[in-house]
């Protein structure tokens, strides 16, 4: 099958692989819908962690306290001093100065043990979530990956969850912290003076009110920001692994310009709430110095009074402190709290897709397929107004070699698509050995498949891995006894370390003809019931294809297959093809049978034929041009 035949159905997305609907059709669940209900979930995971956050917070709580005490021994080391030469009690001071030492070294001891801990619960935290997050991703279905970017899901499962590690392990202790620091604060405010500790909470609802107003339209921000990360990702992803075709092209410029214009959007967004949200610190400070200001000339005043000591208003000042940088410090966690808040609900938005047959109640096992597939008034469509197959019937007896042949775009794919249960029929139903597939329990009508696509995948790794990854028990005889079949034994003896050959990224130092035989190896190692050749062989040089060609006849000996082929040379021995055009089997028999039917398989390869005939006698005319 052609590189274009790759947009075969109609309503695919364009990238590779089998694929589904376009992304006009993806309506993701999100149960996240606002801050609390994402902070709330949040929490759920955190719940675990209850023993090890209870000690943090008994530290934070005396971290606090030990804080909390440091402006009292200051106010008192102030009156101790006296007004007068002479006046000064030195002991005292003496005393006041080391319990103020002690109390902060303890403090400082504590936050640091405080955090330590929470170090240990937010890593364990966010490595639950990042393994429940790529959990569910192994249970959705095609559809999800074939209508997402698959940089955009990337960057919900690193970027996203990387944000809320950052806020688990920064924001809430410091949450913690200023609410204990903040009641503390009050309450020794209240101790030393009650109407200086008036004039301080006046300011207080101002804060909040700037707060509240700005908080509302940056999370949107915040939201929109991962959005068009996840897009500047999936754009580079595709860039860098395209970048053979950008180079052939020439298309340097465009791929430049094409980043510009995602990058300037992050940018755009980014900056919006970047600007927005860095209000509120300077805000916050400002309403906090007018507070601490009004409170200073007022305690100022009381003192000329005699009302209170030089130092009830030195150790008052200092709680005023305490009790406005807690809330500055929420302030400059705000940045942070929102990114992470709109990181967890993208990351929430995977985590209640629905799983792939999540509404399949009953399921049946398969064992000793024997390979009887039934195509019953099978209707398809990937939207539902624009169906790609119109009531096909087909019956494949085991054994049987069954071509599917016909224009891009006529279905081809989606019938195996069907079979492989990627996604289910609309209408009628697909059989194996009389079952409804989709009672079927997945994992025993997967594994009694074998597929063999014409994109080939290898994952990182030595090619026996790659080979043993249709049958993991499999011995490495076995592998040796699969590459040979599949003619792939030759090349791969011939590298430097054989078959423990490490494969780079998309296996580039391994030639495409090499990457296809070693998958046709994998499914060969599989030993599956059912085949499907999805034109396999097609970035093979031919002198290699035919090499393999009767491996494949012995791979498909006693097996159903199922062969897309553009090639029609290739599927003559076929036991049934079936010509399908527009949705619909326009023909179906054997390659004598069609051809003496003169119809559109006749006219098919008359003109195969035909080109192949003028591309031999072309290079029949090049070689015959003399030299020089």
């Amino acid at each position: 099958m052609s590189k274009s035949s790759h947009t075969e159905e109609q309503g695919r997305s364009g990238q590779g692989g089998f694929r589904g609907p376009g992304p006009s059709q993806v309506v993701p669940k999100v149960k996240a819908a606002n801050a609390s209900e994402t902070v709330k979930r949040l929490w759920g995971y955190l719940k675990v962690e209850r023993r090890s956050l209870l000690i943090v917070v008994l530290l934070v709580i005396v971290s606090s306290a030990f804080n909390l005490m440091g402006p009292y021994f200051i106010g008192k080391s102030v009156d101790s001093l006296g007004i007068g030469p002479g006046e000064t009690n030195f002991t005292t001071l003496s005393t006041f100065i080391i319990c103020l030492i002690a109390v902060y070294a303890c403090g400082a001891f504590t936050s640091w043990l405080q955090t330590y801990l929470m170090a240990g619960v937010s890593q364990r935290t966010v490595t639950n979530i990042r393994k429940e997050v790529f959990d569910k991703v192994q249970t959705l279905p095609l559809r999800f990956f074939d209508t997402r970017p698959r940089g955009d899901i990337m960057s919900r499962l690193t970027n996203d969850v990387e944000n809320i590690n950052t806020s688990l392990s920064q924001s809430t202790i410091q949450i913690v912290t200023s609410i204990i620091t903040v009641t503390g604060a009050v309450g020794m405010m209240l101790l030393l003076s009650p109407m200086l500790t008036l004039f301080t909470l006046l300011i207080v609802p101002l804060g909040f009110y700037v707060t509240k107003q700005i908080a509302g339209r940056t999370r949107k921000l915040f939201a929109a920001q991962q959005k068009e990360l996840g897009t500047l990702n999936g754009f580079m992803e595709e860039g860098i692994s395209g970048q053979r075709v950008v180079k052939a092209f020439g298309r340097e410029e465009k791929m430049l310009e094409e980043f510009q214009e995602k990058n300037q959007r992050l940018k755009k967004v980014g900056t919006q709430a970047q600007i927005i949200s860095g209000f509120i610190p300077p805000l916050m400070n400002a309403i906090n110095n007018i507070s601490f200001a009004f409170v200073a000339a007022a305690g100022g005043y009381m003192a000329v009074q005699g009302i209170i000591t030089i130092g009830i208003i030195s150790a008052f000042l200092n709680y005023s402190k305490q009790f406005s940088r807690p809330l500055n410090e929420l302030a400059n966690q705000f940045n942070l709290l929102q990114a992470a808040i709109a990181g967890a609900e993208r990351v929430f938005e995977v985590l209640d897709e629905e799983p792939e047959f999540a509404d399949q109640k009953i399921t049946r096992p398969l064992t000793k397929v024997e390979g009887n597939v039934v195509f019953e008034d099978v209707s398809f469509g990937y939207k539902p107004d624009v169906p790609i197959l119109k009531e096909i019937n087909l019956t494949a007896k085991p054994g049987e070699m069954i071509a599917l042949v016909g224009p891009t775009g006529s279905g081809k794919t989606t019938i195996v698509n069907l079979l492989m249960r990627f996604y289910d029929v609309n209408n009628g139903k697909v059989t194996i050995d009389g079952q409804d597939i989709r009672e079927l329990n997945k994992d025993d009508l997967r594994s009694s498949i074998g597929m063999v696509l014409q994109d080939t995948y290898l994952f990182q790794g030595t090619i026996k891995e790659n080979i043993r990854y249709g049958r993991l028990e499999a011995t490495d005889e076995e592998v040796e006894e699969a590459a040979k079949l599949a003619n792939a034994h030759t090349f791969i003896k011939k590298l430097t370390k054989g078959y423990d050959t490490e494969l780079m990224e998309d296996a580039s130092n391994l030639s495409q003809g090499q990457r296809q035989l070693v998958t046709i190896a994998r499914a060969i190692l599989a030993d599956p019931a059912i085949l499907i050749l999805d034109e396999a062989t097609s970035s093979i040089d031919t002198r290699t294809e035919m090499l393999i060609q009767k491996g494949l006849r012995t791979l498909m000996e006693g097996r159903t297959s199922f062969v897309i082929a553009h090639r029609l040379s290739t599927i003559q021995e076929a036991d049934q093809i079936l010509v399908i055009k527009q949705g619909e089997i326009i023909e179906r028999g054997s390659h004598e049978d069609l051809m003496n039917q003169k119809g559109f398989y006749y006219d098919l390869n008359h003109v195969q034929i035909t080109a192949q005939d003028k591309l031999t006698s072309l290079s029949t005319m090049v070689q015959s041009i003399p030299q020089g």
